[in-house]
């Protein structure tokens, strides 16, 4: 329950004062017998019932709001013990609404599909006579109270108190009068002159070059529509309904107005991101540079001083789209919306100024749903200045105390009507039933719908809902990543000028993906100028990293191993850490950059059968003797294998005189597939197949190439080594690079220098 305004409980009178008892007489020495019936007992004792009473109940109240801690629990108690008057459902005959039209202003016959609507207080500010500049837009200025009488601006239409009366809207009757939400007046007047897009605005905002195509997506259908894919949150937690955009473009630090409290601390950038065709984007928020849409918490803890905020946000960044389910808060001085969603435009007036425009925006977006639409929020379109103005905690009242129970409350919300303006009309019925606006409210919904009918606008059509249908499962190649950028923000009056926090979250992340893998590493060179350094590198990602060579060393921990046959070490390993979600073998001619590595599959096999020089099949006929003999040695192992090995064997393999080669400088088994791994080992036995042959063998006995995951297709491989390591030669865009010699501690300091262009924390290392 939101809270609202309340005339304050006049006090009773106290029964203790009221019921003094008389003074009697003193007994005489033979007092005259009592009468012991009960009625006259309880007369004469009355008092002293009525204030037993009195303090029972003072007790049970004072033990209940001790235990209930907080003042939302306290309301929802309110709600449930006072007696809520009953809130009449309004009755609309749909079919006789007369049309309304202009009759009374100069501009009865003045037509523009493009509006910007604007409430004013104080004669016209700059950014408002740069927006009357704008090509193709017509500003239209709302009056209230507080407008000067003379306010006049050219190439702005302006409504004052008096205009708005006369217009004959059944709204007016219900906005008051010195507040910003009598641009309802202005949203029907637009409708009436033809307008199909409203750009909401405020006075104090300069749009960013003068022109919104830049910036939004002004049409969504013809030719000049931008007919593109869009970035979507993901849904796959269903229990995430809410998301903090201002992270996605670059401030985390930073929470929009409306946003409840409880998810202020969710800093952390997306995993992934899906995408969605555009067209639908009815809502379009448009992000602010300066003083971006904030709360009163925010902007007085964020002050170093008396400076005004000039917070900057990535306007390289990608527009991003919500899902059925999750919701973003939308506010009434930098948003587009297109004639489909102009219903939505509706600003409730029971509620405090500050929530109403956060309020409609939650509103909107449930029933924006019901017609197939959504919300997107794009890079920064307006610059606002901070006028250091007073930020009134107490209008903000309405979302500090319960707007997360709002948003739960419209997810779950559903509907039989059929039509769109009856879901409207008993959602904003709802609400009210539950304390989120008042029965005015209940009425203005009414009569707002009324309006638009009267004014010419016809009510989209609903479409089936997908929020209660079962969820698509996410593939990964329907994955999209964005990392963005960690821009200078604010933090409790301290400017955040570097990016250690954000690095921070992403070596967090990087060891959150693979914190129970374990990784296998064959050392060629000499351990003891690099195994302490790989340990080093790798054993902040990974489980553990194993460390094999050719030769023993007990004080590095490294053990020996045979890479010709180094296959046949692994079942040991695999036994040593069985509850490892996988393996990853590497060789330390092969640098891995783990960063590009997250969106794999972890459940199925990676190996290079995708690069070309790393992956080579050869006819066995035509090969040389050793060749000839390795083949042989496969030919005998694949017969022997169980029918299921045999048959993927064969069905990957072209013929059975080929023989697959495979570098094997680096490769995955997840845990899956560790005891067919084992299996295949054994029937290898003591045969000195080289690990080159025996190893890709393996792989195409597990599974088919198709299932393999194909995340390290793209590595840099060259066969032939350069003759010095190189940066031209190493990328950090890849997933790993081959060959990259390090076989000393200057070279390793070379090798973290160039990866930390994709992990800037290694730098700390050297």
């Amino acid at each position: 329950m939101l809270v609202q305004d309340r005339p304050t409980p006049t006090n009773s009178p106290n029964p203790l004062k009221s019921s003094k008892p008389k003074m009697r007489s003193l007994p005489t020495l033979h007092p005259k017998p009592k009468d012991l019936d009960f009625s006259t007992w309880i007369s004469e004792n009355l008092y002293k019932i009525v204030a037993i009473l009195l303090l029972i109940v003072t007790v049970a109240a004072l033990f209940f709001l001790r235990n209930v801690g907080d003042t939302a629990a306290l309301l929802c108690f309110e709600s449930r013990t006072q007696q809520i008057e009953s809130i009449e459902f309004p009755k609309i005959n749909w079919n006789a609404i007369q049309p309304i039209t202009d009759k009374s202003t100069p501009f009865a016959n003045f037509r523009s599909e493009r509006w910007i609507v604007v409430s004013v207080s104080n004669y016209p500010t700059d950014s408002l006579r740069n927006m009357v500049k704008i090509k193709g837009w017509q500003v239209l200025a709302i009056g209230n109270s507080r407008t000067p009488a003379d306010w006049d601006l050219k190439g702005a239409i302006f409504l004052s108190l008096d205009m708005q009366s006369k217009l004959g809207f059944r709204a007016s009757d219900y906005l008051p009068y010195d507040s910003y939400v009598r641009k309802t007046v202005g949203y029907l007047f637009a409708i009436q002159h033809g307008g199909i897009k409203i750009f909401d605005a405020d006075d104090r905002g300069d749009v960013i070059n003068g022109d919104f195509a830049k910036h939004f997506d002004v049409e969504l259908v013809g030719e000049q529509a931008k007919s593109e894919i869009i970035l979507q949150y993901s849904h796959e937690n269903p229990n995430r309904t809410v998301v903090n955009p201002y992270i996605h473009f670059g401030q985390r630090s930073v929470w929009p107005r409306g946003l409840p409290l409880e998810n202020v601390g969710e800093v952390s950038h997306e995993e992934y991101y899906t995408e969605v065709f555009g067209g639908k984007q009815f809502i379009q928020q448009g992000i602010s540079n300066g003083l971006p849409d904030v709360d009163s918490i925010f902007y007085f803890t964020r002050k170093s001083g008396l400076e005004a905020f000039d917070i900057r946000f990535d306007e390289h960044a990608p527009k991003v789209a919500l899902p059925q389910g999750m919701m973003v808060p939308v506010n009434s001085f930098n948003t587009m919306y297109h004639s489909s969603a102009f219903w939505a435009l509706m600003l409730p007036v029971s509620v405090s100024t500050m929530a109403s425009d956060v309020l409609r925006g939650y509103w909107g977006q449930r029933l924006l749903w019901e017609i197939g639409g959504y919300v997107v929020v794009y890079p920064p379109t307006v610059h606002r200045h901070d006028g250091i103005g007073s930020y009134p905690f107490s209008e903000e009242k309405d979302l500090h105390v319960n707007v997360g129970r709002l948003i739960k409350f419209l997810i779950s919300w559903r509907s039989k009507k059929n039509t769109l303006f009856e879901k409207i009309l008993e959602l904003s019925y709802v609400m009210a039933e539950e304390r989120f606006w008042t029965e005015n409210d209940v009425k203005f919904t009414a009569a707002w719908l009324q309006d638009l009918l009267a004014v010419g606008y016809q009510q989209p059509r609903l479409m089936s809902l997908e929020i209660d249908r079962p969820r698509a499962a996410i593939g990964h190649g329907d994955r999209k990543e964005f990392v963005p950028q960690k821009l200078p923000s604010v933090h409790l009056g301290v400017e955040e000028t570097g990016t250690v926090n954000y690095e921070i979250g992403n070596l967090i992340r990087w060891r959150k993906n693979f914190g129970n893998v374990v990784l296998v590493m064959f050392c060629s060179g000499p351990v003891e100028r690099t195994a302490l350094e790989w340990r080093l590198l790798y054993g902040r990602i990974f489980k553990t990293v194993i460390i094999l060579s050719e030769r023993k060393n007990e004080e590095l921990a490294v053990d020996q191993g045979q890479l010709d046959y180094v296959y046949k070490q692994l079942p040991k390993i695999f036994n040593r850490y069985t509850s490892a979600e996988g393996f990853l073998f590497l060789e330390d001619n092969t640098i891995l950059n783990y960063w590009n590595l997250l969106q794999a599959d972890k459940t199925k096999l990676w190996i290079t059968d995708k690069v070309s020089k790393s992956w080579t099949v050869i006819s066995s006929k035509t090969s040389t003797d050793w060749l000839a003999k390795q083949a042989e040695m496969v030919k005998k192992v694949v017969s022997t294998m169980p029918a299921h090995f045999q048959v993927s064997y064969k069905e990957s393999s072209k013929t059975e005189a080929d023989l697959v080669i495979c570098s094997s400088n680096v490769f995955y088994v997840p845990r899956r597939f560790i005891d067919d791994f084992v299996d295949v080992v054994a029937l290898v036995g003591e045969l000195e197949m080289h690990h080159k042959v025996a190893t890709p063998m393996i792989f195409l006995a597990l599974d088919l190439p198709r299932n393999f995951d194909p995340v390290l297709e793209t590595m840099i491989y060259d066969e032939k080594p350069p003759t010095k390591n190189s940066s031209t030669f190493y990328s950090a865009q890849v997933p790993a690079v081959h060959p990259w010699s390090v076989s000393s501690e200057h070279e390793f300091i070379k090798l973290v220098r160039v990866m930390a262009t994709g992990d800037p924390l290694l730098m700390e290392l050297v």
